[in-house]
């Protein structure tokens, strides 16, 4: 099967999470916004009144005749086809779970730069954003980040996954997770890879896999920017 991703086409955003699962598990999928023509052709999805299921909003993943919304819902799909979940069912929920787990912390992460919403400029809130990140490193990042790290290390498979003995979606997930608070938060995160080695390692285990690296090295994979979830501003990093 062929999918097709719809997302936005300059940002890493939520897409991102969707994008890595695809390419690590080796799929055929068109990235339809970063085409000639695409975005026109997401928001007729988007704004047509003819599917029965709309989505409310992107990333949205076409497969055969399914729209499937929502991160977390789309690698529960992707998941078992792509050979990135486990194969019984409780470990299936299980990733589903941790999952849910992470976009809780996304919208965390973005909010730290949008505290009073998405429809000011950052310009327009920074006071108030100087003051919700301060919060955010000194409480909430090592809070998702320990269960994160505890999730790893009391996984019973003990081969340094987040679910089972090999790698899921859960784990391209944490690795883009880490990934992009180094990016937003290189001084926090500096004494966070000393309290949560497991995590960093996962991510560099996960960073050197075959499909993974060379969809790093290559132009599918768009660099982090002010634009997307993960956004590096130096007076939000203490």
């Amino acid at each position: 099967m062929r999918y097709e991703l719809y997302y936005w086409p300059s940002i890493q955003g939520r897409g991102e999470f969707v994008r890595l699962a695809l390419e690590a598990g080796g799929a055929d999928y068109l990235d339809v916004a970063r085409r000639s023509g695409g975005m026109q052709s997401m928001l007729r999805l988007l704004m047509s009144e003819a599917v029965a299921r709309p989505p409310f909003a992107p990333p949205v993943l076409k497969a055969g005749k399914l729209l499937i919304a929502h991160t977390a819902n789309i690698l529960m799909y992707l998941g078992p086809r792509l050979g990135l979940a486990p194969k019984d069912e409780a470990g299936r929920l299980w990733a589903h779970q941790l999952q849910l787990s992470v976009s809780d912390f996304i919208v965390e992460v973005h909010d730290t730069h949008h505290p009073l919403g998405p429809s000011l400029y950052y310009e327009e809130q920074k006071r108030e954003a100087k003051l919700r990140a301060a919060d955010f490193r000194k409480n909430r990042l090592p809070k998702f980040l320990g269960y994160f790290e505890q999730v790893l290390e009391q996984n019973p498979a003990k081969r340094g996954y987040m679910v089972g003995g090999k790698l899921s979606y859960v784990d391209l997930s944490m690795f883009q997770v880490v990934a992009g608070l180094h990016y937003a938060y290189p001084k926090a995160m500096r004494n966070a890879a000393k309290r949560y080695p497991g995590l960093h390692a996962l991510h560099d285990r996960v960073a050197q896999r075959e499909r993974v690296s060379e969809y790093l090295a290559s132009k599918r994979r768009i660099p982090f920017n002010t634009e997307g979830i993960f956004r590096y501003y130096p007076e939000l990093d203490g």
